[in-house]
Order: structure tokens, then C-alpha cells, then sequence
């Protein structure tokens, strides 16, 4: 997590404007004591009187800011040295301010291990002002977070809750959501995020990006789809973004909206953010699974043809199984020879049959299942070729086509093997009762056109 300068080192900045404006660092600290008065808020330190910031030792700690500020950290760090060196004679709040430069200038110097020991030490103080103790404790958990210790992060930002009299702001809210994430308090987590967008929107203004992606991880921890699916709606309608859309699409399709998945997808697509194979994949699937097998075969071949998706055996599946139901055969041949070639086993094979049968090709259909049962019968494996989906189908249209050449043997041996198989049996034995009956009108036929010739 960013940690900006500004918000991290409130504390440090403050005594550079109160440099500016004040006199002696003395009567700002007195007039800080007093306003801290006025003000009733509860001390973090009981019944304490802070004491105030004498003139020779801010006007180091200003010379090491100033030195820090025009780039020359390591005098910086010898004047807080020198000031180090005389700790015993400090009172409580020289201290603390020292160890608070300290902090200041170890960060700046992307030291955050040493940041964060130096400002623990400014809390260690017991007569320090409580603004200088919250604002360090808050620096803290942000030091915390980006350290990656949440632990100890949420362990501050209880101690600052604590002392902090006012009203979270959605920012503040927002560090203690994305501290209890990291914790996997998701309930906690949720509550901040809700409570900071809730801050927002009641001044008309729009929740910040990251914290609706931190709203939808949360409620996916908390396996809620459905109010992940409304945060997506949100940002897509507030950030348009190609990955939105894309991410919304898929929420649809996990919680059964099948008919907005492909309608937000397709509008993805038209907008341009379709560009992945993976997704591409999706869409085409989406078409064909909603009945849209044209859609699904042109999208898929023109991205194939682009060479946006690789020809491998599973896209051109696809891409076959979309031409099948678009009843462009023509075309799926082809990717069906294809595959035939590319794959060992005899299914697209088997496809090709079936797909020759159905265009009345016979001899076509007669050589492609007699390849698939080939290819059947030489796997090797335990089980039966009853196994094999297709085996039967193979040999019913090897007899339908040779039923159709009048090839009426062949037709049925091709039934009495299909019988063989228990999936196929039934049709095989209705198939075969048929083509009986017809070979003998067949015989008859013949015979009566041979008498009349005679």
C-alpha cells in the first residue's frame, strides 16, 4: 500500500508550519496545550502537563528538517545526532519531537524499519500532546500496513481509535476496512467499506475505484456472488473499464444469469474488449449454448484465422460443433478433417460419418465409420469397446449407407454387428427387420423385371 508523505508525517509537517508561523516553538506549544484544553477531549496520558520546546532545540530540529528538505540527509542525520547526544537533558516533548524527526527523515530515506522504532519511541513519552500521540499512532498502523504486519497495524489503529474523539473519515474507515481484510476479518472489513462509501455518497459524491474492489473481494471471502455481481454493476457503470465488463460477465453466468452473461459479453465485445483467447472461447461457447451457432462459429473462425486462438484440438471442437449446428456441414467437414488428422482416436472420425450420412454422401459416410470402428478396435486398453460412445452408431450407419448403395448384405452384417453393442441394439434389430423386408421387395422387383425382359 502508497503511504503519501503528507498524510504519514502529519505530525512533522505540523511543527514546519508552526515554525513559519510562531515566534518560539514554546508558545505554539502552549497555545497546542491550551487549544488541546479547551477542547475536553480525553488525554492518553492522566492528569499530564506538557512541557514546552525550548529555543536551542528547535532551532536544531529546524536545521535538520531544512537540511533534509534540500537533499542532504546524512548532515540531516548528524544534527539530530548531536541533539541525541544530550537525550538526559531533554524534556519529555523534546524527545519526542526528536525521535519524531527521526521517523520523518528515516522513511524519507525509505528506511521503514527504522521509521517505525522511531516513532514508537515518540509514543513512549508520557507528557506529550495527545494530537502528536494519534497522529504517530495512525502513522504507525500505515507504516504497519505497508510492512505487511496487520497484526500490528490493527493493534494501533485500536489504540488511535481510542484516543480519536471524532468521527471516522471515509479515508480512515477505508485503512481500518483494508486492515481487517488483510486479518481476514471480513465481517469488520465490510462494515468500514460500507460505512466509508456510505460517507461519501451522502456528500453526492462516487466511492473511490479501489475501495468497490476491495467491496467486491470481501463479499467473494464471504461467498455472497450476488452482491459481488452488484459491486461489478457498479463498476462498470462508474469506471467502464474492459476488465469490468468482462469480470460482470462471468459473476452472471456463476449465479445462473445465463441471459445477461451473454448479453453483457456480446457488449464487451462489440465495444471492443474482447481480445483474449480465453474470453473470445467464452463468448463463442455463450453463443452456442443460447442458440446462436452462426455468431459462435463466425467469431471463432475469424479469431482462429487471426491467429487470436491457437487451432488446438479443443477450439476446433468447438468450432465444428458450431458449423454442426448451424447446418453448415460443408464447413464443419473440413474442421472435422481436420481433427480426424490431428487426433489418434476415431471420434471426429465417427463425426465425419455421421455428417456424410446426414448429407447423403453414403460411400463418405462407409469409409469414415469403417476408419472410426478401425480405430476403435485398436485401443488398447481393459475395457470392452462396448465402451467407445460411438462404436454402435458407427456400424448402424455403415448399414443405413449400404441400405441406401442397395447393398442389402452388407447392410446387414454392418446392423448385426450394431446389435452387438447394447446401446444400439433396438435399432439395430428394427433397422435390420426393414432392410430384410425391402431386400426381398428388392428380389421380387428384379425378379418381375426379368420375367417382363424374357
Amino acid at each position: 500500500m502508497n503511504i503519501k508523505r503528507s498524510l504519514l508525517l502529519t505530525s512533522a509537517f505540523t511543527l514546519l508550519v508552526s515554525l513559519t508561523a510562531m515566534p518560539s516553538f514554546a508558545q505554539t506549544a502552549a497555545k497546542s496545550g491550551a487549544d488541546d484544553t479547551s477542547a475536553k477531549k480525553h488525554s492518553y496520558r492522566a492528569s499530564k502537563k506538557v512541557p514546552a520546546m525550548r529555543n536551542r532545540v528547535y532551532a536544531q530540529l529546524a536545521r535538520a528538517q531544512k537540511l533534509a528538505d534540500e537533499g542532504d540527509k546524512i548532515e540531516g542525520f548528524e544534527v539530530l545526532d548531536q541533539v541525541k547526544d544530550r537525550l538526559d537533558s531533554l524534556n519529555s516533548y523534546e524527545r519526542a519531537m526528536l525521535f519524531n524527526f527521526y521517523g520523518f527523515m528515516y522513511y524519507g530515506n525509505e528506511d521503514i524499519a527504522m521509521a517505525i522504532e522511531s516513532f514508537n519511541k515518540v509514543i513512549a513519552e508520557q507528557t506529550i500532546p495527545d494530537s502528536l500521540i494519534t497522529s504517530t499512532l495512525y502513522s504507525l498502523a500505515q507504516l504497519s500496513m505497508q510492512q505487511q504486519n496487520y497484526t500490528e497495524a490493527l493493534a494501533y489503529l485500536t489504540q488511535w481509535r481510542a484516543l480519536n474523539a471524532k468521527d471516522l473519515s471515509s479515508n480512515q474507515e477505508m485503512l481500518f476496512a483494508q486492515v481487517y481484510y488483510q486479518d481476514k476479518d471480513f465481517v469488520n472489513s465490510l462494515m468500514h467499506i460500507e460505512k466509508a462509501i456510505s460517507l461519501v455518497e451522502a456528500k453526492n459524491k462516487l466511492p473511490k475505484e479501489n475501495w468497490l474492489i476491495l467491496q467486491r473481494a470481501t463479499y467473494y471471502e464471504l461467498k455472497q456472488p450476488e452482491q459481488v455481481t452488484k459491486v461489478m454493476e457498479q463498476l462498470v457503470r462508474l469506471y467502464d473499464k474492459p476488465q469490468y465488463w468482462l469480470q460482470l460477465s462471468n459473476m452472471y453466468g456463476e449465479i445462473g444469469k445465463e441471459d445477461k452473461q451473454m448479453a453483457v459479453m456480446e457488449a464487451a465485445y462489440q465495444a471492443g474488449y474482447v481480445n483474449k483467447a480465453s474470453d473470445i472461447l467464452t463468448l463463442s461457447q455463450l453463443y452456442l449454448f443460447h442458440g446462436a451457432p452462426v455468431k459462435a462459429a463466425h467469431l471463432l473462425a475469424d479469431a482462429i484465422d487471426k491467429g487470436e486462438v491457437d487451432p488446438i484440438e479443443r477450439n476446433l471442437d468447438l468450432l465444428s460443433r458450431a458449423y454442426l449446428s448451424a447446418k453448415e456441414d460443408k464447413k464443419a467437414i473440413k474442421v472435422l478433417t481436420q481433427l480426424s488428422e490431428l487426433v489418434e482416436q476415431g471420434d471426429y472420425d465417427a463425426m465425419l460419418a455421421q455428417t456424410y450420412l446426414n448429407n447423403e454422401q453414403w460411400q463418405l459416410a462407409i469409409s469414415f465409420a469403417e476408419k472410426a470402428i478401425i480405430k476403435a478396435n485398436e485401443i488398447k486398453h481393459e475395457e470392452s469397446t462396448e465402451k467407445i460412445s460411438y462404436l454402435g452408431n458407427m456400424y448402424l450407419a455403415k448399414g443405413m449407407a449400404h441400405f441406401n448403395l442397395k447393398r442389402f448384405e452388407q447392410s446387414l452384417n454392418a446392423f448385426a454387428n450394431a446389435e452387438k453393442q447394447q446401446k444400439t441394439k433396438k435399432s439395430a434389430q428394427q433397422w435390420a427387420k426393414y432392410v430384410a423386408r425391402e431386400q426381398e421387395n428388392y428380389r421380387q422387383q428384379q425378379q418381375v423385371r426379368l420375367a417382363m425382359l424374357n
